[in-house]
């Protein structure tokens, strides 16, 4: 199966569970692979047959930006289930950064995998 991926996209949005963390906008970082199958849309050089990773980065990027939930555990399940369920995607492995959100550390996050490849 071959993989599309969308690599550093940060996203602005009120993720957390602390007073500050509910009123302050902070920065998530998405790394995004998915299995799609690109011979027809190789072959026929046409767009339809391709997964649009525009339209994928553009749906995730308003669905991050709007939503309001606590935990980055619920955010990255959703934008899972959004990628597999609306663009047709059999697996999906994404790796939410929370940048900052550990003193001393880097980066902080989860990396999930849905679906078979």
């Amino acid at each position: 199966m071959d993989i599309i991926f969308l690599g550093g996209l940060e996203i602005e949005t009120i993720i957390g569970i602390y007073d500050w963390e509910r009123e302050t906008k902070q920065t998530v970082v998405l790394d995004i692979a998915m299995a799609f199958d690109i011979r027809k849309a190789a072959e026929t050089d046409d767009i339809q047959y391709a997964l649009d990773y525009k339209t994928v980065s553009k749906r995730i990027i308003s669905f991050v930006e709007e939503s309001r939930f606590f935990l980055v555990e619920k955010l990255i399940t959703e934008i899972a289930d959004i990628v597999r369920n609306e663009f047709n995607v059999p697996w999906v492995k994404i790796t939410l950064n929370k940048k900052g959100a550990i003193r001393g550390a880097s980066d902080v996050g989860i990396i999930i995998e849905r679906g078979e490849k």
